[in-house]
């Protein structure tokens, strides 16, 4: 009994620990977007005049209503298609097992050893010579391919548990592949999917790199691009720039909080079959 309850204390202090070094960067976020603007406030110091009308100040330095809609757009494009493909190669690699599947399966698991940094010149050249530069395609169409490898790897790991009899009792029911797919296995898998849509959000909502190097008009680019608006000549307005960013992250927050169950429900599911 004693060594369960320093178990559960020291797990309990974990927790803790890990909480404040979670929460102390957002608090340090909040306390310094309430500073006036064009200050350089230090530490955690609470100012004695909050300046709450920083959050909409930084809203319209950042025309932020455009890049919501630009974002919401950009979304749009990628979580659907990426959940789609990752979907239709998971069950193929993890339920079919058509030959070469190994073969496939370790190209894209070679995929997630790609940087955004190592290929964004390259892509930059490609991007240029297809004449979708400065579009939205340019963020969207990479952003499919470079979240493909994990779409693939998340959803085979789900389909890999399913069990063969299953789809022995689709098949003798006269369902084929396809209607075995959508029926049978689509259904099922809805933890998974869920959770995956959850996290291609807030990857595609958070992308940075791509939309400053491949598309030049702020209004196109995701809402992490609306960064660079308080980015002056001489120096950047830090109170500014830390509303801006919680601005930023206050929808990819919403959201998870919104579906943490699922996405907690897919982890554990996960690891009971595994």
């Amino acid at each position: 009994m004693i060594v369960n309850r320093r178990e559960v204390l020291t797990g309990r202090i974990l927790l803790v620990l890990l909480m404040a070094i979670t929460v102390v960067p957002f608090l340090s976020l909040f306390v310094t977007a309430l500073h006036p603007a064009g200050t350089y406030p230090s530490g955690l110091s609470w100012p004695a005049h909050p300046h709450w009308g920083n959050f909409t100040d930084a809203f319209r330095a950042a025309h932020m209503g455009e890049l919501l809609l630009s974002s919401v757009l950009i979304v749009a494009g990628v979580v659907p298609i990426s959940l789609l493909l990752g979907t239709m190669a998971g069950f193929a690699f993890g339920h079919l097992r058509m030959p070469g599947h190994r073969v496939g399966f370790l190209i894209f698991v070679l995929g997630l050893t790609l940087p955004f940094e190592g290929i964004i010149t390259p892509l930059y050249y490609q991007i240029r010579d297809l004449g979708l530069l400065n579009t939205r395609w340019a963020i969207i169409l990479p952003l499919i391919g470079l979240f493909m490898p994990f779409s693939v790897l998340w959803m085979r790991a789900h389909f890999v548990t399913m069990p063969d009899e299953l789809s022995e009792a689709a098949r003798i029911d006269g369902a084929g592949t396809w209607q075995l797919f959508w029926r049978v296995h689509v259904p099922l898998s809805r933890p998974a999917l869920s959770s995956l849509a959850i996290l291609l959000f807030l990857w595609t909502w958070n992308q940075f790199l791509l939309a400053i190097v491949l598309v030049d008009d702020p209004a196109k680019r995701t809402m992490a691009g609306a960064l660079g608006a308080f980015q002056g000549q001489w120096g950047t307005d830090i109170p500014l720039l830390c509303a801006g960013s919680l601005l930023i992250l206050a929808p990819t927050l919403a959201v998870f909080l919104i579906f943490q169950r699922r996405f907690v429900a897919a982890l554990l599911q996960g690891s009971i079959k595994g």
